[in-house]
């Protein structure tokens, strides 16, 4: 069985985590892979958003896969933990909009990996958390870092602290999910939200996301600064003559990302 599929429709392509008899637990190999994939995909011009989903109906990822670890020294363990933050830490820096379909429940690894995507959309009943304290350890792979950002520290001590678990609705209350989906329609759901990227131009979306990570937490003039170099890129782009002819002759716009 082959533990990552791939593949592409129109200018998406979906990635599906596919060890479903282990949870689609991040392996080593599965890390590898995610890197590679990530690093692949940046730079490809027929690749416009890129989803991250799991197989089956219950379990989106577990995490890491500590049936792996199971025996291996914690001085030996190095090459484990650098698959899988080198892995969410690509994602994360991906130019390109992700969205994470959590197809089922995500813990540890498995919820770091979604905190690096764009946007996270998840079905009913499925439930997050980083539960690592409850393991003695703690969430290594960006958890501690991303998640205060998305939803504020006092909620995020409370979740990572504590080891909870958290329902679907929940997650979408405090806002560290963007939808909450019927369990037959996470499909529709997130072709929903790559249909409206696919009318907005690739250089813009790119250098918007840019500005916003860049900008995040720094200074607001210096926010403005960073914004404004974004901008710029745009402001000379072939994107933008396109979109402005095609508002003039009232026709759709054929951006080319460039």
């Amino acid at each position: 069985m082959v533990d990552v599929l791939v593949e592409q429709l129109a200018g998406t392509v979906w990635i599906t985590l596919n060890r479903p008899d282990a949870r689609n637990a991040l392996s080593r190999d599965v890390n590898l892979q995610l890197q590679d994939l990530a690093t692949e995909l940046e730079d490809r011009e027929d690749v416009r958003a890129i989803v991250i989903t799991g197989a089956g109906d219950k379990v989106f990822c577990a995490g890491a896969d500590l049936k792996e670890r199971r025996g291996v020294p914690a001085n030996e363990t190095g090459p484990y933990i650098n698959a899988i933050s080198g892995a969410i830490n690509a994602w994360a820096d991906s130019r390109k909009p992700t969205i994470c379909a959590m197809n089922g429940s995500a813990f540890g690894g498995g919820l770091e990996l979604a905190l690096a995507c764009d946007f996270r959309i998840i079905v009913e009943g499925a439930e997050v958390g980083l539960t690592e304290v409850k393991l003695g350890i703690m969430p290594g792979a960006g958890g501690t870092q991303r998640l205060p950002r998305l939803i504020g520290e006092a909620r995020a001590k409370e979740l990572i602290l504590l080891g909870r678990r958290i329902s679907a609705a929940r997650a979408y209350e405090i806002g560290l999910v963007n939808q909450v989906v019927a369990r037959g329609g996470l499909r529709a759901a997130v072709e929903a939200v790559l249909a409206e990227l696919a009318t907005c131009a690739p250089l813009s979306l790119r250098c918007a996301k840019a500005a916003i990570e860049r900008g995040y937490g720094k200074p607001l003039t210096e926010g403005l600064d960073i914004e404004r170099e974004c901008y710029d890129v745009t402001l000379y782009s072939d994107d933008r003559d396109e979109g402005l002819a095609a508002f003039a002759e009232g026709r759709p716009p054929q951006y080319r990302g460039r």
